[in-house]
């Protein structure tokens, strides 16, 4: 076991050394800690991993390795997948079925024709392909499908094609205390620093003091401010459905960036940026702040960063009224534009794999009011976007 332990990590690219694994067994012949997984997962990172940065690899390969010693004895359960135990109403269609679905064409054509459904219709509808309904192929309703519509009363997004949303969702925030896998970000987000000396002079200068003192022929003891990083960000984080998968991403993300940052803001917005954010959740419905106010608040000198997987409806980026969840009075690219005007330093960093970018219109309508500074969510795009809020 020891051994495929030992090949696993090389496999992962943490560079362990065949000494450092003699050390490893010398260590346990000898019996320095008890029989148990939990203190040689302590004792095996102390003698294989030397940076910080392999940290993570290591904790990977060592509950991938180890895992079945956590679980022994525990007899094999088996599990019936929660979608398996969803209504009977929803509609599964083909590939070619879906393909033979005709849209409506267009943001005004499906407005029209809501509001005519909502003045015709006189009962409940299901399985059909015109009224407010379930399990159909109508662009009005839930557990159906169509390529374009309007989603009403669904619990979760399924097929990510609804050009508006009729639902109260809730979201939570994100969590600031995560850890795992925090620290190769840490080293990342590191390169976005400018240290400087201010405020009151309250820590031991240990050189000017041994250099006054000799001077002087007594002890002659010197201050100094402490040095911090003076370097100011504001965060914007999407909450929208289709950042769910990403959401563990963007708590190593925030827990990483508010250990780094000092003087760090955040809000969050939902899939684009509109006339009001918000700083908590529960709260986003009965405490939003208007962007006009954050604008004015938080100065020029700011570091930007949004994060978001910028998919969505074209619309909803280009359009009055194009919000799934609210009427817009002003489409989201002029918010954005007004931002990427003030913060010279502005970039994007997006979770969604950077292979499927160029097939989301909204993805590359952003990135355009961003010129360019689009950055994918990884260490390397990290490292780029960093290098890029660094240059001003």
């Amino acid at each position: 076991m020891f051994v495929n332990f030992f090949h696993e990590l090389k496999s992962a690219n943490v560079p362990v050394s065949l000494r450092e694994y003699l050390s490893l067994l010398e260590a346990l012949d000898h019996e320095v800690i008890d029989n148990n997984v939990e203190e040689f997962y302590y004792l095996s990172k102390s003698a294989l991993v030397k940076d910080e940065r392999n940290l993570d690899k290591f904790d990977q390969v060592f509950g991938h390795v180890f895992k079945g010693l956590e679980s022994l004895g525990e007899g094999d359960i088996a599990e019936i997948p929660e979608d398996w135990l969803q209504t009977l109403t929803e509609k599964f269609l083909t590939d070619e079925e879906k393909a033979e679905i005709e849209k409506l064409g267009g943001w005004d054509k499906i407005m029209e024709e809501l509001k005519k459904r909502l003045e015709e219709q006189e009962g409940r509808h299901e399985g059909g392909n015109k009224w407010i309904g379930t399990g159909g192929t109508s662009p009005f309703g839930s557990d159906g499908y169509n390529p374009e519509g309007v989603r009403i009363g669904q619990d979760k997004n399924k097929n990510f094609k609804a050009v508006k949303v009729w639902d109260k969702r809730e979201y939570k925030n994100l969590d600031d205390s995560v850890e795992l896998g925090t620290r190769n970000i840490k080293v990342a987000l590191r390169r976005l620093r400018q240290f400087a000396r201010d405020g009151e002079a309250d820590m031991l200068d240990l050189d000017d003091t041994i250099k006054s003192t000799a001077n002087a022929g007594y002890l002659d003891i010197k201050l100094i401010a402490e040095r911090r990083n003076k370097v100011k960000v504001l965060v914007f984080f999407d909450i929208g459905g289709s950042m769910d998968p990403h959401i563990r991403l963007c708590e190593e993300l925030f827990s990483a960036a508010r250990s780094e940052f000092k003087n760090m803001e955040y809000f969050y917005f939902h899939n684009c940026l509109y006339e009001g954010v918000w700083k908590d959740n529960m709260r986003r419905h009965t405490e939003k702040m208007d962007t006009w106010d954050v604008l004015h608040t938080y100065g020029s000198d700011y570091k930007v960063i949004f994060v978001g997987d910028a998919s969505m409806s074209p619309y909803e980026v280009t359009y009055e009224g194009g919000s799934v969840e609210h009427w817009n009075e002003e489409p989201g690219a002029l918010w954005l534009k007004r931002v990427t005007d003030i913060y010279e330093n502005c970039v994007w960093l997006n979770p969604l794999g950077e292979r499927y970018w160029e097939h989301t219109a909204s993805l590359q309508i952003i990135k355009q009011l961003f010129s360019d500074r689009m950055y994918p969510l990884t260490l390397e795009g990290l490292d780029g976007a960093m290098r890029e809020l660094s240059r001003g």
